[in-house]
């Protein structure tokens, strides 16, 4: 197989910090003009695909949501040649319908974080505004979700999830108003991650296990660490079960519209642009240079 065929990521999210069946697996410690990366990520080769996984929190769960380096994870991995991502992570339930250890593969996103000058690559001299209308990758998500309804796991395709900046979980009248509002699911960590892949002009999709119903539900007990807990290796092992059946039907050309975004994201004059501002983007920019 080519060296050259597109890559594929896996950020792997709370309570998946490895994958399992890896052929030739190597780490790999990536250095980035944004940072370092989360943790250091492991390189190998699953259903004949080339794979980069990265645990978003470090191995052990070391890093707050408000500690990422989102910048530098989509950065390395973009830098490897992936083209797609499958973001993997944990979430609450808004609604009755999505029970804990439900699959929801998001639509739509939420921002209610206060973090967002870090969530671009741009700047310095070089403006760009992705579309991002539709933020998550349709075909990858389709994917996702015949995969995971072939292996009879319950899964929901679509939904709006509401990016909070955590790490505390919701008060009681914030996850109300999330109701209220007709999100679907709430988490700390996907938005970024949809926003700079979408710069990068990579396909994402996110992945999420329910693993609670926030504090909303009067009946049930207000969500806590140990609740959580109880759901992550359930969750875990369902996403070890779907990821090979998913990165076996991933192209093996990226040329779905995400992967040209930038065609029509870019307005600042080619001339204009600064020399140290395309060094330190040239692996997002090279197709322009």
């Amino acid at each position: 197989m080519s060296d050259r065929t597109p890559a594929i990521g896996i950020i792997g999210g709370s309570g998946l910090y490895h994958i399992e069946g890896l052929e030739r697996p190597e780490e790999l410690v990536v250095e980035t003009p944004f940072g370092r990366p989360s943790d250091s990520l492991v390189s190998g080769w699953l259903e004949g695909r080339q794979l980069y996984f990265l645990p978003r929190h470090a191995r052990g769960h070391r890093l707050l949501p408000s500690e990422l380096n989102h910048r530098a994870n989509i950065f390395a991995l973009r830098s490897l040649n992936v083209r797609w991502i499958l973001s993997v992570g944990a979430v609450g339930s808004l609604q009755e319908k999505y029970r804990p250890r439900d699959i929801v593969l998001p639509s739509q996103f939420f921002d209610r974080t206060s973090r967002r000058s870090e969530w671009t690559f741009f700047g310095d001299g070089i403006v760009a505004h992705v579309d991002f209308s539709d933020p998550v990758s349709a075909p990858l998500r389709t994917i996702i979700a015949q995969e995971a309804s072939n292996l009879r796991y319950t899964v929901h395709n679509g939904g709006t999830y509401v990016n909070m900046d955590g790490p505390a979980f919701s008060t009681r009248a914030e996850s109300e108003f999330h109701r209220k509002m007709g999100f679907d699911i709430v988490g700390m960590t996907n938005l970024p991650e949809a926003k700079l892949a979408r710069e990068a002009e990579i396909s994402l999709a996110s992945i999420n296990f329910v693993t609670d119903y926030d504090c909303w539900k009067i009946e049930d007990e207000p969500v806590t660490a140990q609740t959580v807990v109880g759901h992550l290796a359930a969750n875990a092992a369902t996403a070890r079960m779907i990821l090979p059946k998913v990165i076996e039907k991933i192209p093996r050309e990226a040329n779905w519209p995400e992967h040209r975004v930038l065609d029509f994201a870019l307005v600042t004059d080619r001339k204009l642009w600064p020399e140290a501002t395309v060094k330190k983007l040239e692996i997002i920019l090279k197709r322009f240079l």
